[in-house]
């Protein structure tokens, strides 16, 4: 995009804004009200908050989002023991985990894969086919997180219409010296220490900063595999005058992880059988590894007028960086003599540099006698993906499947690094949305994004490519109704796009998946907000999904697009505080998602979830004590082994039925400061797997898992 078209834009930005400004000034700056304090006391204690970003720019509560919304405070964190963005997804309401190896998992919301992952709602690239990195991030950095179901394209731009996780960041808001420190010990020698502290810089508590730091040490119950990972965060938050503060801060997270698995383990025998391997078993290597390590800088600045309205600007830098030397055992091995597999070897370097820079005004205006409010935003984010491979030498034979281990494989000779793959993606947008306040009970949400996006890459022994999408318009719409004091109806309108590389029968890149989702639901607060409740059913749709469409002149694969992918479904969430003491979390989904022909999709995404968990601290003699627990159920997924032996059960089918995970908790507060918490993680040692469809492969997860850790604030 010329410099021109950007100032274009960037002076419609400002002329929509000024006239607002100018007109909340005028009205004596009326301000709305806030509920600031009251979310920092339920993020405290509670299983629920007053508000949550990720759907809009909007400073909105729950209640009056109309989208799907679940927010996993700190307390629910430290209550169920979740240390990373994987232990989230797996606890969420209508979002779950497909472990397809021992290091990589896809995420997944309503038969789509989430690929819109944000921190402090500034989306950040996730390329999930190349790095292991983010599944496994630590949450010491992150004060909570949020998931918006459906649709995000107003606030994210290209992607899919699943959901966005948002990570939100631990902010140095102290001004005396508080913190925590704890430890932890747990099975496969696992070890973890912790420590987060914030104090003031100043007399007067003007100047902030928080330090949090984390270590971890732990084996695996799959042989050979373990993990060591750092994670140091650092941010000094700075009253610059009474109405701007400013805040900067720097992590960095480095995951080490020794032979993890890569593809995951055969499913079959040659003979066709099931193999039923231990949960133990591996297939990688004593030399084989997988390190990540990601640096994140950022600085924020937020002034309020005096008249309500707020500015906010920010920018962050990432660097992310992967090393690995990998090993894949593909095929089938024999059931008596395990003979048969075949090992491919592969070592990449890779790294993903990424700028992001956002500019907002936002604040509230009278019109026609009411009050309403108005957001206006520029976005800009560039990221340059490289990836080199080390060329390997001869490798060895496997011999005997059934009694392999790994250790004594030897690696082979690695030559000099070579580019593989790059790419560089950018994407800039404005954007504009308004809460219209049409009566008393009826709020409506109106807005648009309009979004540039350009991607360039090659990957070794295929052409290169550009996809670009200018002007693209991402359209959003909202009602919310308030019945009563208590409940709110909802109806919402966004959708999304997905730039995809596929040439047409005339040579032209087809244009871009369009998803469009539509939700309408029922929301409750209780207990003065110490309790939230939905109930939504959405509808989505995926427009010009590549199909194939035969051969060119040129004898290359063409494509067509066609309408395609439909997922309908329900949800049901209750969060919060129900009674003094007692915590809980508990949601039900349930969606179906058909392809053109009406065949299932996605069939490796379970269909139906239950999440529970809850907590219950004692009164009087047993006051120190809180002891917890839940369900985590899933429905049955399945997919078809197209490369499966020909007496394979089924016609290849892999099939996962249906299970359920029991979690367990206790804590005892030895004093008011010293506390020890124990976690027991599938308590009943039930057996699942995740699915890697592409290879006909399965990763084993988790077996009982047991934490103790000993916590003292200060």
């Amino acid at each position: 995009m010329n410099k021109q078209l950007k100032m274009r834009r960037l002076a419609v930005l400002v002329s929509l804004a000024l006239p607002l400004l100018a007109q909340a000034e005028a009205d004596g700056g009326a301000v709305l009200p806030t509920v600031q304090v009251t979310s920092q006391k339920l993020g405290e204690t509670s299983y629920t908050a007053a508000k949550a970003k990720g759907g809009t720019p909007l400073d909105l509560s729950l209640r009056d989002t109309p989208q799907s919304v679940s927010v996993v405070t700190q307390q629910r964190m430290q209550d169920q023991g979740l240390q990373t963005v994987t232990d989230v997804v797996n606890n969420v309401v209508g979002i779950s985990v497909n472990q397809y190896e021992t290091n990589r998992a896809g995420f997944t919301a309503r038969g789509f894969d989430i690929d819109n992952l944000q921190i402090d709602g500034v989306p950040t690239t996730w390329e999930q086919s190349w790095s292991s990195g983010e599944v496994a991030s630590s949450l010491a950095l992150y004060e909570r997180v949020e998931v918006v179901r459906g649709a995000t394209g107003l606030m994210t731009g290209a992607g899919n219409p699943s959901a966005a996780i948002n990570l939100v960041r631990k902010r140095a808001t102290a001004k005396e010296l508080t913190g925590s420190a704890e430890i932890g010990i747990g099975n496969w020698n696992a070890r973890r220490a912790q420590a987060d502290v914030s104090t003031a810089l100043t007399k007067d508590g003007s100047v902030r900063a928080r330090v949090v730091g984390e270590y971890t040490d732990a084996d695996s119950w799959v042989n050979l595999l373990g993990n060591k990972s750092k994670t140091l965060y650092a941010t000094v938050e700075a009253d610059l005058t009474p109405n701007t503060v400013l805040d900067v801060g720097f992590s960095r997270q480095e995951n080490n992880v020794k032979s993890p698995m890569w593809g995951g383990l055969s499913y079959w025998y040659t003979n066709g059988k099931q193999t039923n391997w231990d949960v133990s078993k591996t297939a990688a290597a004593g030399w084989t590894h997988w390190n990540n390590s990601y640096n994140n800088a950022f600085a924020n600045l937020r002034h309020t007028f005096d008249n309500g309205w707020k500015l906010d600007a920010s920018l962050t830098r990432g660097d992310r960086r992967g090393d690995s030397q990998l090993l894949y055992l593909y095929g089938y091995a024999d059931a008596t003599t395990g003979v048969g597999l075949s090992p491919f070897a592969g070592s990449y370097l890779t790294r993903t540099e990424q700028t992001n820079a956002n500019l907002q005004v936002s604040g509230p205006f009278q019109l026609g006698g009411r009050k309403h409010e108005a957001a206006f935003g520029y976005m800009y984010s560039k990221a340059d993906f490289t990836s080199d491979r080390r060329p390997e030498g001869a490798l060895a034979d496997i011999g005997n499947y059934n009694n392999w281990n790994g250790a004594a494989y030897p690696e082979p000779t690695w030559g000099a690094a070579i580019r593989y793959a790059d790419s560089v993606t950018k994407q800039e947008a404005v954007y504009g949305v308004a809460r219209l306040s049409i009566t008393d009970p009826l709020k409506l949400i109106v807005g648009a994004r309009v979004t540039n996006y350009k991607k360039t890459g090659q990957e070794t022994g295929s052409a290169a490519y550009a996809l670009k999408n200018d002007n693209e318009i991402t359209p959003y719409a909202g009602l919310v109704y308030d019945i009563n004091d208590t409940y709110s109806a909802y109806a919402s309108y966004t959708s999304i796009f997905q730039p995809q590389n596929y040439r047409s029968r005339s040579g032209k890149t087809l244009d871009p998946v369009t998803g469009k989702s539509g939700e309408v639901g029922v929301k409750g607060e209780y207990l003065d907000g110490k309790v939230n409740v939905s109930l939504s059913v959405f509808h989505i749709k995926q427009d010009n999904l590549a199909q194939s469409d035969g051969l060119g002149t040129d004898g290359n694969p063409v494509y067509k697009g066609v309408d395609g992918a439909t997922s309908r479904g329900l949800e049901l969430e209750l969060n919060g505080e129900l009674a003094r003491g007692w915590n809980a979390s508990a949601g039900y989904s349930i969606f179906r998602a058909k392809d053109a022909t009406g065949a299932d999709f996605n069939s490796i995404y379970p269909r139906k979830l239950l999440r529970v968990f809850t907590t219950y601290n004692f009164a009087g003699e047993l006051s120190r004590l809180t002891v917890g627990g839940g369900v985590n159920w899933e429905g049955r997924t399945y997919t078809t082994d197209p490369n499966a032996p020909d007496f394979a059960a089924n016609h290849g089918l892999i099939n996962q039925d249906s299970f359920a995970t029991v979690n367990l908790m206790a804590r005892y507060d030895i004093s008011s400061k010293l506390s020890a918490q124990l976690n027991v993680a599938n308590a009943t040692d039930k057996q699942h797997f995740g699915m890697f469809a592409a290879y006909g492969a399965i990763t084993y997860a988790a077996p009982r898992t047991t934490s103790l850790t000993l916590k003292y604030k200060f």
